[in-house]
């Protein structure tokens, strides 16, 4: 018997990374998933895999920019399944954050925008629209991914932090708002994954420094992140509410001379 047994659950971003990780695991411990990405080729091979290992899981495209997409993203999950438990808001403007978020004195405002709507604004509206339908059931699981970069400065990416922080704050509403309807609402806030879309910044000096300030062994695997969201969405985490939890190998919970003191 898997810990999400008769659950209904949607993944945003699930098509690589994080998103793939947890939707295969998401599956294998016995929801029904929603595989939701932009790219609906790559939804749609995660979800093949779901399949040929004995899951259900239909793919399904969405754009977190586009209001009426996500609503529709929701509307397919409880058309194809007959409801919803589980929301996993892992989606998030990457790409822009990779290539256009630059500090605070040559920010374009217009990236700015662009990574509101789509991290913030778009998993509000997916939240909004998931909320009836987990009333319906008796409650459910809502799980959004922040990030380390929400809860400390970095030299870059200033719009994509400040997005993730603001999930951190409506992670807490949603879980004040409808907490006593049944409906719980955690953030998970992953360090450093080695994904395919962090690969570029994995290797070389940066890498080395970024192993230093872990206290793991390790840097951090998707499904280190798949783990955590099967744990928030299940019941054995029916009394965690408005909580971020830190998947980050140990590197925000460290006084900053610590890299340097251990191996002195």
């Amino acid at each position: 018997m898997g810990r999400l047994d008769q659950k209904i659950a949607i993944i945003t971003g699930a098509a690589s990374g994080i998103g793939a990780a947890t939707a295969r695991r998401v599956a294998a411990e016995g929801a029904r998933t929603i595989v939701a990405d932009l790219n609906p080729e790559g939804a749609e091979a995660v979800t093949e895999e779901i399949r040929a290992a004995g899951g259900a899981a239909t793919a399904v495209a969405v754009d977190l920019g586009d209001v009426g997409s996500v609503r529709a993203m929701v509307a397919a999950a409880v058309e194809t399944y007959g409801g919803l438990d589980v929301l996993h808001n892992n989606a998030a403007a990457t790409h822009l954050a990779a290539r256009r978020d630059l500090a605070v004195l040559e920010a374009d405002p217009a990236v700015w925008d662009d990574t509101m709507r789509i991290n913030l604004r778009g998993t509000m509206v997916a939240i909004q629209a998931a909320v009836p339908h987990l009333l319906a059931r008796g409650g459910g699981s809502i799980i959004n991914t922040s990030s380390g970069a929400g809860l400390a400065g970095d030299l870059r990416n200033p719009a994509y932090g400040a997005s993730k922080a603001a999930l951190v704050n409506l992670t807490q509403y949603v879980a004040t708002q409808y907490g006593k309807q049944g409906v719980r609402c955690n953030a998970i806030a992953p360090g450093f994954i080695v994904t395919p879309a962090s690969s570029g910044s994995a290797h070389g000096a940066i890498r080395e420094a970024m192993l230093r300030h872990h206290l793991t062994p390790r840097l951090g695997r998707p499904e280190d992140v798949a783990s955590a969201v099967v744990f928030l969405a299940s019941d054995e985490s029916s009394f965690i509410t408005g909580h971020t939890l830190r998947v980050d190998g140990g590197l925000l919970a460290h006084q900053p001379y610590v890299a340097d003191l251990r191996d002195a």
